[in-house]
């Protein structure tokens, strides 16, 4: 199905876009145009930075999944049936939004998008910013093929106004759409009726807005280096490509987590590997998403690691592939400023494995290889709590030695 019908608000709904970036600001749609621009600029502030460039409605006729949708910050709801729109908006703070046909209308019969059904390369090409009248667009992709429309509706309609979405019927359908060529479409209609979707793809956005966040790190100065003898070392490679300051937290205590860089740089004896962190032996702990570590020997194909730079700025990547190798290794200890912690990990012996170094700002060395490492040398490690429980901090009493 085309679009072809004009949309007379079609102005108005720029704002309508920014309010529902923010999932608590879904009221904005039926105000005014100037009440609207100003609840936007009040409530993005509080906003989490991911969620602000996308947008989510729930298309279903679960109260189960209205709950967990609202419970989640996501108010805007589609209904086929004005009935069932009235009934849920006198038991539920939401903002109920109207199919009727191809266009979407709100609760002032206002209308404020349409649906265009894709199934073919020739839809598609209808479904483009010059063929179009609305800003809003929601498309309901059919026929199997996803990814590589939805790309070519990003590329087709980056810096324009308006919001493009896309029907999903579950949260990993939603993920695709929301990453295509990266950037992503602006947002999805989450048709679903079973709540797990809804927690799974709120999941997600924590996810996301979580890596927005900057991990404090600390200085701390080695005071012992000592070569240990052979143990089982694990490579961690990585779906992405990792840049110089870049690397793993890892550590003996969940305590103290050392940030181990990559294997991005250049040497005269072996090829960069970028992917890669030579990241320690199987008992040690590495960082992974929600605050939580996992052992290095728990880490395989598929799991998520977080990948920090020198000023402890962050973000996810996937492993691809662990490698478990038995290498010599070299213990390092280093102790925090104060004097009073003393953090450890164990490292393979060998002149591509470095700790990295605080950023003096002088153009001076990112790296240490640990052949090179000396006492007095600092380095930066993630202090944070010790006590850990599958992974996940707790408190409670705890000697590590």
């Amino acid at each position: 199905m085309a679009v072809s019908s004009s949309l007379g608000s079609a102005k108005a709904l720029a704002p309508v876009r920014a309010s529902l970036l923010a999932p608590q600001s879904q009221g904005a749609v039926v105000a005014s145009a100037s009440s609207r621009r100003a609840s936007v600029r009040m409530r993005a502030s509080a906003a989490s930075p991911a969620e602000l460039n996308k947008t989510v409605w729930v298309w279903t006729e679960s109260r189960q999944v209205m709950t967990a949708a609202v419970e989640r910050g996501w108010t805007t709801f589609l209904f086929g049936s004005k009935d069932l729109g009235r009934d849920w908006s006198s038991t539920a703070r939401i903002d109920p939004l109207f199919i009727d046909g191809p266009a979407i209308f709100d609760g002032d019969n206002q209308k404020v998008a349409v649906i265009s059904q894709v199934s073919s390369p020739r839809e598609l090409e209808l479904v483009q910013p010059d063929n179009v009248e609305a800003e809003n667009i929601v498309i309901d992709f059919r026929g199997g093929w996803q990814v590589i429309p939805a790309e070519n509706i990003v590329a087709a309609f980056q810096g324009c106004r308006g919001t493009v979405l896309a029907v999903s019927t579950n949260s990993t359908e939603a993920q695709v759409f929301l990453e295509a060529l990266e950037q992503g479409l602006d947002g999805v209609v989450l048709k679903v009726d079973d709540m797990d979707d809804i927690i799974k793809l709120k999941d997600y956005f924590d996810r996301r807005n979580e890596a927005k966040s900057q991990l404090s790190l600390t200085k701390a100065t080695v005071s012992k280096v000592e070569a240990v003898g052979m143990g089982d070392r694990v490579c961690v490679d990585l779906c992405s490509i990792m840049q110089p300051g870049e690397g793993l937290l890892v550590g003996s205590y969940a305590r103290g987590m050392f940030l181990v860089h990559s294997e991005c740089l250049e040497t005269s004896y072996i090829a960069s590997r970028p992917f890669r962190v030579n990241a320690g032996p199987v008992h040690a702990y590495v960082t992974v998403p929600g605050g939580k570590t996992s052992y290095l020997s728990e880490l395989g194909s598929g799991k998520e690691v977080i990948v920090v730079n020198q000023n402890g700025l962050w973000r996810t990547a996937i492993v691809g592939r662990v490698k478990i190798e038995s290498r010599p290794l070299i213990l390092i200890e280093a102790k925090d400023n104060s004097g009073d912690d003393t953090y450890s990990i164990f490292l393979q012996n060998a002149e591509t494995v470095a700790l990295i170094t605080p950023d003096t700002g002088s153009g001076g060395r990112t790296a240490i290889p640990v052949t090179s490492l000396k006492v007095g040398d600092e380095v930066l490690v993630r202090k944070q709590g010790g006590a850990r429980h599958t992974g996940i901090e707790i408190q409670e009493f705890i000697v590590e030695k």
